[in-house]
């Protein structure tokens, strides 16, 4: 592939026929998905945010998301991130259903110089109007990296300045520890799925899973478990108190303009379910 440099993010942005917006990187056609976040209430999961993902698709087919980032450029990893951050903002309109939030990943790798990551972050709050959208609505999820600590919060401090809310994501692996929570104080922490499979492995699961909300908790952050692919891992999240939880046993990433169903999922039904999938989306 041909790397592409110094290329302006809306020059990359097409409209398809039905108005949902796609980016172009060499051979490949970015397209924005929503992987629905739940959160209980009573017996029931209710919707209340969406986290913003790409599906790449080369020659009319989807492709791997990881593989994708895998194969860019050094030198285009930063316009890649930058163009997918505006896709998710603009088609996040087309859901249709108000009151979603909208979490959306940052990598602290990928413009680690702090000057141009903090103007970046205020471009992108200036603009938020131009797509319907308020800084409360956001929530940055920032990837488990090897990061400047200082830089890392300074950015957390420029978004929260801003009105927009901090996560860590996949806590309980790598860089996202306990240390990482006391330094960036994230308004949520997402509990890493696959370290959440293995854990929920154990007959202990539920009895040692709740002390670790409780103490996240304690630090004024909520708690979202991602991964949730099979019942017993619905089970051991609910009896230990998180707030949210996301993964395929409860909806799948839907590309942007698929029609969202908003009904509540029933909890009973779920844990009644083995190894079945159930959309929220249509």
């Amino acid at each position: 592939m041909r790397p592409e440099r110094r290329r302006n993010v809306g020059d990359a942005i097409q409209v398809d026929e039905v108005g949902i917006e796609y980016g172009i990187y060499g051979e490949f056609r970015l397209r924005s998905a929503y992987q629905p976040i739940l959160a209980p209430r009573g017996r029931f999961l209710h919707a209340v945010a969406v986290e913003a993902l790409i599906e790449p698709h080369r020659a009319g087919r989807p492709g791997a998301p990881r593989v994708f980032f895998e194969s860019i450029a050094a030198s285009d990893r930063l316009f890649v991130e930058t163009m997918c951050r505006a896709l998710h903002l603009r088609n996040f309109r087309n859901i249709g259903v108000d009151g979603l939030d909208l979490f959306f990943n940052y990598n602290p790798l990928i413009n680690d110089h702090p000057g141009r990551a903090l103007a970046e972050i205020r471009l992108m709050t200036r603009h938020l109007a131009d797509f319907g959208l308020a800084p409360a609505m956001l929530v940055c999820e920032i990837t488990e990296q090897a990061a400047d600590d200082a830089l890392l919060a300074r950015l957390a401090r420029e978004m929260r300045r801003d009105g927009i809310r901090i996560a860590i994501d996949d806590f309980g692996t790598g860089h996202s520890t306990e240390e990482r929570v006391s330094l960036l104080r994230p308004d949520i922490v997402k509990i890493d799925g696959t370290w959440f499979a293995e854990f929920c492995r154990h007959a202990a699961a539920e009895r040692f899973f709740r002390p670790l909300v409780s103490s996240l908790h304690d630090r004024g952050a909520k708690v979202l478990v991602e991964g949730i692919e099979q019942p017993t891992h619905l089970r051991v999240a609910l009896e230990g108190g998180v707030d949210l939880l996301q993964g395929f046993l409860l909806a799948r990433p839907a590309l942007a303009g698929t029609v969202f169903e908003e009904k509540p999922l029933v909890i009973d039904t779920l844990l009644g379910r083995d190894n079945k999938v159930v959309p929220l989306f249509g």
